[in-house]
């Protein structure tokens, strides 16, 4: 693994003054399924955007395919975490997935190609026979799909996803896991997650954000990666069993 598809350099970024990420370095490998863990208010999203080009970073460098984020954004599909979208309007699953090839395409008009992509995508998703149903009348792991499919709708080489199963119950976080780990044959996948313990069973690779980044490839959770990941005591989700880890680090009383 010598040709990073993603490479960061002492990567900052500071809100209102108030640092976010501080000196983040790590890489990303073709194909690999990444897990982005930490504490609420860690730098997660953050770090997420920044790769997105949705931030500018404050110092330090994104290459993505040797190019700026921004200059590769058309090879990466996102799914954002909470997405919104009006229930009062009756907008059906098969037009949400359209949407990402509006923005692919850049243009109002629709092709035949486009429609078709749609349903392939949907497909892959387990969602074609829902591709006339409102997005509102559908439950929280269907919905989580078609945002999935939007994302994937103009065939990316990379899909990252901000807290995708946070909405799940068990069966559903699983299923979904599933279908990404299908998808991940043939993608770069980057998650935000507090599922940690779940997907140890489905990423290949670990980074534990508090400001800093810490890369581990290699996707057992260990103690050392927690107290990497996190300065004070945290619970984790193991199954759907919360477990509350209460060891004092090195740096605390």
């Amino acid at each position: 693994m010598t040709n990073p598809i993603i490479t960061v350099e002492n990567l900052s970024y500071a809100y209102n003054g108030r640092p976010a990420i501080e000196k983040a370095s790590f890489s990303i490998q073709e194909k690999e399924f990444l897990a982005f863990i930490g504490p609420n208010g860690g730098g997660k999203t953050t770090l997420i955007k920044l790769l997105l080009g949705l931030l500018k970073p404050a110092g330090g460098k994104i290459r993505i395919y040797g190019n700026p984020p921004e200059k590769a954004a058309h090879r990466i599909g996102y799914v954002p975490q909470n997405v919104a979208f009006n229930k009062a309007f009756p907008i059906s699953v098969f037009d949400v997935v359209l949407m990402g090839r509006l923005r692919f395409q850049g243009r109002s008009r629709l092709s035949k190609s486009d429609k078709n992509a749609a349903r392939r995508v949907l497909a892959e998703m387990e969602m074609l026979g829902c591709q006339n149903r409102r997005i509102d009348d559908l439950s929280s792991g269907q919905r989580e799909r078609v945002f999935i499919a939007r994302a994937l709708a103009t065939d990316p080489d990379i899909l990252l996803l901000d807290e995708p199963t946070a909405s799940l119950d068990n069966a559903g976080r699983t299923e979904l896991y599933a279908l990404l780990k299908e998808i991940n044959k043939n993608k770069t996948i980057g998650l935000v997650t507090h599922d940690m313990m779940v997907l140890s069973s489905y990423v290949s690779s670990v980074a534990c954000v508090n400001k800093t980044v810490h890369y581990h490839g290699s996707a057992e959770i260990t103690e050392g990666m927690i107290e990497s990941g996190y300065h004070c005591p945290v619970e984790l989700i193991a199954h759907g069993i919360p477990h509350r880890i209460l060891k004092t680090h090195e740096d605390q009383p």
